[in-house]
């Protein structure tokens, strides 16, 4: 699939096939979400990979609207390392376009996934940061959670001539 087609026909997939996903696709789902651009090239991201079952069934006790991961054979939730952004407020940015890279790697790769916010609800970034022992100082932003398709996806004309204006408001 090339660029355009991977962004344009990209969708939030919810419904997973219980087909695992090998280990070199998560790795290039991993290479596209580092190749994303961060701001003064701090890379300040760092990225939790969930296989076991029973931490994936888990997540939905504290993200409310997590509940297609108890179907997916992986997530990965992408996290900010405020050590590593010495500019306030690129921290959400950076993980940002790491996270929309991973998304359309996924799609890409013949893969369903969607993005779940946990960054800036205190109670998801405290749920996922004890549930997963992240340490202080790093901040959970996103989840995605990841799969074979178990439901059909469509592209959608989302262009809107309206929402766009040249040169001046």
């Amino acid at each position: 699939m090339d660029a355009i087609e991977a962004i344009l026909t990209r969708r939030s997939i919810r419904k997973y096939t219980d087909r695992l996903i090998p280990d070199d696709m998560t790795r290039t789902l991993l290479d596209a979400a580092m190749s994303a651009p961060s701001a003064r090239n701090t890379q300040s991201w760092h990225f939790i990979v969930i296989e076991d079952r029973k931490v994936l069934d888990l997540i939905p006790q504290v993200h409310p609207y997590a509940d297609m991961v108890m179907g997916a054979p992986l997530a990965i939730v992408v996290c900010g390392d405020r050590g590593l952004e010495p500019s306030e407020g690129y921290l959400v940015q950076n993980c940002s376009a790491a996270t929309q890279n991973l998304l359309i790697a996924a799609n890409a790769l013949g893969l369903g996934a969607v993005w779940l916010g946990v960054y800036p609800r205190k109670e998801r970034v405290d749920g996922i940061r004890g549930l997963l022992d992240i340490p202080d100082g790093i901040v959970p932003i996103s989840l995605v959670s990841i799969g074979y398709p178990a439901e059909e996806s469509y592209k959608a004309d989302r262009y809107d001539e309206s929402k766009i204006h040249r040169d001046r408001w």
